[in-house]
Parts: C-alpha cells; structure tokens; sequence
C-alpha cells in the first residue's frame, strides 16, 4: 500500500484571503528523478484517459486535466515557468525530507519561501489581480496519474483543483533513492481573471453519471482532518463556484446523497458556515461510512450561489 501525505495551499490577494492546508511530515532523501511507474489499471482503463507515459510530473497535469474537463471546467495551459516553480519545490521538498509550502533560506534547494516567491522567481508575473494555489503530494507511488487522483479525493486538495477561475498550471516531481515521490502541482489565474464559470453557476463532483467512483477516502490522511473522530469515511461529494470578490458564496439549504430506493445517508457537511478550513465558494459531504460498491448513489443539492438560487440533482456509480 501505498504511504501517501498531502498539502493543499489556495491564496488569493485580490480578495485578501489566505487559506492554507497542511499534511504532516515526509520521508526519504536521495537523488531525483520519476521513478519506475505504474498506474492503476482502473485510472489507465477510465473512459476517454489520457495515454499513461510513466513521467510523473506530465502524468499528473494530464491526469487534472482530464478530471477538470471532465466537470465542463477549462482545461488548465502548462506553463514552462510555473513547471520550473513547480520542480524546484518538489526538489527542495526530497532535498530536507519535508512536506511543506514555505522554504526556509539556507537549506538545500532554497528557491522561495512562499509559492508567489518562487514564481517569481522562476520568471513568472503574477499581476494583479491574481489567484494562485499548490498542492502537494508525497508517496511511494510514482504514478503521476495516482498522485493526481488522490489529490483529488482529499477534499480540501480538491477544492483547489478544481476552482474554475485558474488557467495555468505546472508540475514537478523527485523521487528518492528509495522510490518516496514528492509531486508539486502550482495553479494560477493573472491580470484580471474574472470568471470562470459565471455567477450563479456550479460544478459538481463526482459528475453525473459518473461510474468507478471509490467507495472510500481516509481522512486521517489529509490535514486539517475533514472527518477528525475517525478515519475511513465514504467518498467526499463537492459543488464548486467561481472565486468572488464580493458578497457571499455558496449557502447550503440541503445537501444530501442516498443508494438508490434507500434512505439518506448521514454525512458531515463541510461548507464555509460549518468548517473553518472550507472556502466561501466551495461545498462538500462526506459519509461516515465508506459507500457500497456496484451501487448507484442519487445526489441533491440546493441553496444560494452567490445570491442565486441553485437546484442541482445528479447520480453516480461505484465500483
């Protein structure tokens, strides 16, 4: 199995918000490179994938990508000199065993402290107004197409993954001589970026009739907890909106997942009134059972996107 730690980071200076993230520890030292990589036959075999080449870093930008498109939000232009950003935090993070998003001066592989530092300093303009965000992710499976999926499945990666206002995107990984794999995925939106999706207007996840679904996700796994009383939970359920500059985001009236012909299902709701380390635009439940396999799940949500109502009712299946 493998060992997998993660860190998610999503700031906005143009609305003076700063959310951040975190995972705990990391592991290994050694020299660089992807590895030997295998990806798991259900992500290779999933409808409409894209082709595995065993690169970590370039699998797990095609690997978001593909998620991306498949909720109907743009697809994400790779940036040399955000992959640069990107690169060298993943080989600071192998250099000093650590999981992190800030750089300490001094130590090996020091490229920036904070993200905007080292796009900077890889030649990249962040003008105003902005949106920038990372995720991190550090295992001892190589598969960047993995990597990027179980990102996705930790709810608070996730929810910067798929903010519909970013456009560009680079990626970096290290290995270590003893095959532990950091991979660093930097997202951006410049100089006005506006909407993504338009207001009143969300994304859901998993999307409508989507098939293979996990049934589970740990959350012990992901910091801060999403579930903190206990540890494997069922699949995080999300609605995503556009950033915001004013005003208010995403209000849950009802939100609420049941197997087919069954009752609902109790979940903990995170949303912006709820959970302090969920954005304004974005929505989440999580089981507190991991789900039934080969099982359709029927899904509605209702409540206030920036002022708008939203009715929104959707199926998927599990594997």
């Amino acid at each position: 199995m493998a060992i997998h730690q993660r860190r998610s980071a999503l700031i906005l200076p143009a609305l003076l918000l700063a959310m951040l993230l975190s995972a705990c520890g990391g592991g290994g030292g050694g020299s660089t490179g992807t590895g030997a990589s295998v990806a798991p036959p259900d992500l290779t075999q999933a409808p409409g994938a894209p082709a595995f080449t065993g690169n970590t870093a370039l699998d797990g930008y095609n690997w978001i990508n593909y998620r991306r498109a498949q909720l109907g939000l743009s697809t994400l232009a790779r940036n040399a000199r955000i992959d640069a950003a990107a690169q060298g935090h993943s080989d600071y993070q192998r250099l000093n065993n650590t999981v992190t998003h800030e750089q300490t001066p001094g130590l090996p592989g020091f490229t920036g402290a904070t993200l905007l530092d080292r796009l900077t300093n890889a030649g990249y303009q962040a003008t105003k107004p902005y949106a920038i965000g990372e995720v991190i992710s550090a295992t001892s499976n190589p598969s960047g197409f993995y990597q990027a999926e179980e990102l996705i499945t930790a709810i608070y990666h996730r929810f910067v993954m798929f903010e519909p206002v970013f456009k560009e995107v680079g990626t970096g990984a290290a290995t270590t001589s003893a095959n532990y794999t950091y991979f660093t995925a930097d997202l951006t939106a410049v100089a006005g970026y506006g909407a993504g999706l338009g207001v009143g207007r969300v994304v859901n996840y998993p999307g409508a009739n989507q098939t293979a679904v996990p049934t589970n996700f740990f959350s012990d796994s992901e910091s801060p907890d999403p579930v903190p009383n206990q540890n494997e939970v069922g699949y995080p359920i999300s609605v995503h909106s556009d950033t915001i500059r004013d005003g208010v985001g995403i209000v849950v009236q009802s939100f609420t997942v049941a197997p087919r012909g069954g009752a609902a299902l109790s979940v903990r709701l995170l949303s912006h009134a709820t959970d302090s380390n969920t954005g304004e635009t974005v929505a989440a439940i999580i089981p507190l059972a991991p789900l039934k396999s080969a099982t359709v799940y029927d899904v509605s949500f209702s409540g206030l996107v920036a002022g708008v109502p939203v009715t929104r009712s959707w199926s998927f299946t599990t594997r």
